[in-house]
């Protein structure tokens, strides 16, 4: 590694978000050396990050941050100034069914990295160590915290928490742990609460990626309840832009929301995708004729969307791909992974 770089631990880099974060991250900056420490659970691929991975500026840790003395040794051998937190269990229908795990990634490995990085910070509370004033821990959270909506109205920055599935209420926990480091020892904290990602390398299992699978396979396209649940949807690229302006710009101790403005309810998301493959590979029946009602998830939340005016008029973000050019480009990218 080069002198002069400054080291960022990013948890959870193998997984959707974090791995199109890490490439974005080496792409644009190279003041940086990434330690990606990832636990490589289902949902994370080190294939995501092929294309970084013989890149100087990148090192790969196989770890778990539930336990601290892994994240302590990184610490201690990469002298690390900056935490970038995406590592959490996320797939909702797997906290209903196995809600230990989630309270275990989500809130002890949060408290883990915010102990060891308080240790390594800061000589007392509201002083930092020499030479790491600047350093910054952003955590990763999801609009989900807020609960859900009806028909009208947002999620803002000071919309209560209202948790509804062990997933949230972890995440609502995590948020909480990292606010309360820095109002109770001053550490340098941001939180990014963003609204559902889509695009490239998000895991099978997710609605988007199951929708383009099981269309392809001839397979029923399974959409829950009457398919009217609403979400707020945001391309992952759009995202990681977000995240890089609240890293460097954000002020400390605040929380960002950051949204896409496409609301589509889960009928259409299913649709769209159907008329597009029925544009690029047509079948002899559109491949909506897949689309098949089954039982609604325990506890489902009707409706998600998120105000990002915060980071819009503050930090001057805004999110470059509306949901028919992202979506396009989405169904493009699985079709290559699933027909290779």
């Amino acid at each position: 590694m080069s002198s002069g770089k400054k080291n960022i631990l990013i948890t959870g880099g193998a997984g959707f978000i974090g791995s199109n974060f890490i490439e974005y991250l080496l792409q644009n900056f190279n003041q940086y050396h990434v330690i990606n420490l990832d636990k490589l659970t289902y949902a994370g691929e080190l294939s995501n990050l092929e294309s970084v991975s013989s890149n100087d500026n990148y090192t790969f840790v196989k770890g778990d941050i539930c336990n601290k003395d892994i994240i302590q040794n990184l610490f201690s051998r990469y002298s690390i100034s900056h935490i970038i937190h995406f590592a959490a269990e996320s797939h909702v229908d797997n906290s209903i069914n196995s809600p230990d795990a989630f309270v275990n990634t989500n809130v002890v490995g949060t408290f883990n990295l915010l102990e060891v990085a308080r240790n390594n910070w800061m000589k007392a509370p509201f002083a930092s160590k020499e030479s790491c004033e600047e350093n910054r821990f952003h955590h990763i959270s999801t609009d989900e915290v807020y609960g859900t909506l009806g028909k009208t109205g947002l999620f803002t920055e000071t919309t209560p928490y209202a948790p509804n599935s062990p997933y949230s209420a972890s995440k609502a926990s995590s948020d909480f742990l990292v606010r309360s480091y820095h109002h109770t020892y001053g550490l340098n904290v941001v939180t990014t609460n963003c609204s559902n990602n889509y695009g490239p390398k998000q895991h099978d299992e997710k609605l988007i990626p199951t929708i383009i699978r099981k269309a392809l396979k001839g397979k029923k396209i399974p959409i829950y309840g009457d398919g009217k649940n609403i979400r707020d949807w945001l391309y992952v690229l759009d995202h990681c832009k977000g995240i890089d302006l609240v890293f460097h710009k954000g002020k400390t101790g605040e929380t960002y929301n950051i949204g896409g403005k496409n609301e589509r309810d889960n009928l259409c998301i299913a649709n769209k995708i159907c008329s597009i493959l029925d544009e690029i590979i047509p079948n002899e029946e559109s491949y909506e004729n897949q689309i098949r009602f089954v039982k609604d998830r325990s506890g489902h939340d009707f409706r998600y969307a998120v105000d990002a005016s915060k980071i819009e008029n503050e930090l001057g973000w805004q999110a470059k791909e509306n949901f028919e050019s992202g979506i396009y480009k989405t169904v493009q990218w699985y079709l290559n992974k699933y027909r290779l």
